[in-house]
């Protein structure tokens, strides 16, 4: 079982390189970083666990850019955006900065993606909600033609280009895709683009996990992604191969306190 952390680095938390550090010295395997460009001061989308939207939200650094500062202070952690906001992105230039990232970091990166929550976010990004879907498709399947090819096309609804160059090309071949999301599609999803599947902890989700292994015709990678260390027999048992626990977005010192708490417990 491998064992993660997550957090929303922000500019009023522990410094991502700091804790990239704190986290390989204690034996984690892998750094989580969310997204968010940012939070509409008007907003009508219900926040993913009700109430008040928390600080934190408001405040994340660029998920890229921090994990670089964590890969330039390690060398085995692996480095994850959970999840990378892709309808909010361009494709092209994103498949740029992952394989950059994955390239810098001697291939050490997981690209998490969703299709996101937060209706009005997605809306100023020009993005339709209703269709955010389709589009994370498009744009997920058209940077792994330009990561895989010298000379890339793609033609979609959302999506299109045709005969570009672009380098470098990641570390890794291939460059793990993985898809959040625990809706009642996410599992034809990942099955049909998607080299992993990353869910939240959820009622049922041992037995959707069974579902994912005997629907696929190859092997599909799970990460269960917000866990807390008392659900990690329970999801090692449903065939996780990696769980992820969240820290909390607060002071330094609350952050290595929790550190060191779910280091002993895995030790």
């Amino acid at each position: 079982m491998k064992h993660g952390l997550a957090i929303f680095a922000t500019d009023e938390g522990i410094d991502p390189a700091e804790l990239a550090r704190l986290a390989e010295d204690r034996g984690f395997e892998s750094l989580w970083l969310p997204e968010h460009t940012h939070i509409p001061a008007v907003r009508g989308s219900a926040a993913p666990r009700g109430g008040e939207l928390p600080r934190e939200y408001q405040h994340t650094y660029d998920p890229f850019v921090a994990l670089m500062a964590a890969a330039a202070v390690t060398t085995d952690l692996m480095l994850g955006t959970g999840v990378c906001l892709i309808v909010e992105r361009d494709p092209i230039a994103t498949a740029k900065t992952a394989a950059t990232l994955d390239a810098l970091s001697g291939g050490r990166f997981l690209f998490g993606v969703g299709a996101g929550w937060n209706e009005e976010e997605m809306r100023n990004h020009g993005t339709n909600p209703r269709r955010r879907f389709a589009l994370m498709r498009e744009r997920v399947e058209a940077m792994k033609q330009i990561w895989t090819e010298d000379e890339a096309s793609y033609s979609g609804e959302f999506v299109e280009f045709e005969r570009i160059w672009a380098w470098p090309k990641p570390t890794q071949t291939p460059l793990p895709v993985l898809l959040g999301g625990n809706g009642p599609k996410v599992i034809d999803r990942v099955l049909a683009y998607a080299d992993e599947w990353l869910p939240e902890p959820e009622d049922g989700l041992p037995e959707r996990m069974v579902e994912l292994r005997e629907r696929a015709d190859r092997e599909v990678p799970i990460t269960v992604y917000g866990v807390k260390p008392e659900e990690v027999e329970m999801y090692a048992e449903a065939g996780a191969h990696r769980v992820v626990y969240w820290l909390p977005p607060r002071g330094p010192d609350d952050t290595r306190r929790r550190l060191d708490e779910l280091a002993a417990g895995i030790a």
